[in-house]
């Protein structure tokens, strides 16, 4: 059997009461890209009852700690909370990092127990200028070119996204690569069979504009590529 995970590490820019002194004065910040991924809580919400089997949405800004950075990444925690003593950042880990990340890991460990297959769409977007650089493409699909499962999904989701609409420009492992730090490249190592994490990062300039018709696309792309896959087996490299 196949499971379809769903993931959101950066919906929202949700501060708790007890650390919101460290962001007084940082609101434009909480409010950029830097605090949240704007839009992939919306696109996350539209796939939810289409295709998730399981579905974990994260609303703490990733200024606080970093749910898709690992422990000991240089980003998991922000120039805001990189300073604080060693037990307030284990209390930040115990409370807001630890759970949500055990929550998601002990699902995607009882399916494998069962033998099902486990693919995981994990829903970011991206700023569309950085340092300078314009980004062109409004969505890209990270995934381990090392891995043929992560391959072919990624690859079958990217024709249906061109047949669906073509204005749509689609890169792959772009613009970021899919095996950089990340909550799937966890899984990957803990599942080397049978667990395929790919990340939908949407382009935050591409939405603002075309919102609708892009997320329309994500979606019917989606469902078809649901009712259309069917991993029985790895397939070969």
């Amino acid at each position: 059997m196949t499971r379809w995970l769903l993931t959101c590490e950066h919906g929202g820019n949700h501060v708790p009461a007890r650390w919101r002194y460290l962001f007084r004065g940082a609101e434009s910040v909480l409010e950029s890209h830097r605090g949240w991924d704007r839009g992939s809580l919306d696109v996350f919400r539209a796939l939810e009852p289409e295709i998730a089997d399981a579905a974990f949405p994260a609303q703490l800004t990733r200024l606080l700690v970093d749910l898709n950075r690992s422990v000991g990444h240089r980003h998991l925690f922000s120039a805001y909370t990189r300073t604080l003593t060693t037990a307030e950042k284990q209390q930040i880990l115990d409370q807001h990092y630890l759970p949500w990340r055990k929550a998601v890991e002990d699902r995607v460990n009882d399916w494998r127990k069962a033998e099902h297959t486990v693919l995981h769409v994990s829903v970011h977007s991206f700023t569309p200028e950085l340092d300078g650089h314009r980004r062109n493409a409004d969505i890209g699909l990270l995934y381990d070119p090392g891995r043929p499962l992560e391959r072919k999904l990624s690859r079958d989701w990217r024709q249906l996204l061109t047949e669906l609409a073509p204005d749509i420009r689609v890169r792959m492992n772009y613009p970021y690569r899919g095996t950089a730090d990340g909550f799937t490249r966890r899984l990957r190592t803990v599942h080397p069979t049978g667990y395929a994490g790919i990340e939908l990062e949407l382009n935050e300039g591409s939405m603002a504009r075309r919102a609708a018709r892009i997320t329309a696309a994500v979606l019917d792309s989606t469902r078809r590529l649901r009712a259309g896959f069917c991993p029985a087996t790895e397939p070969a490299s």
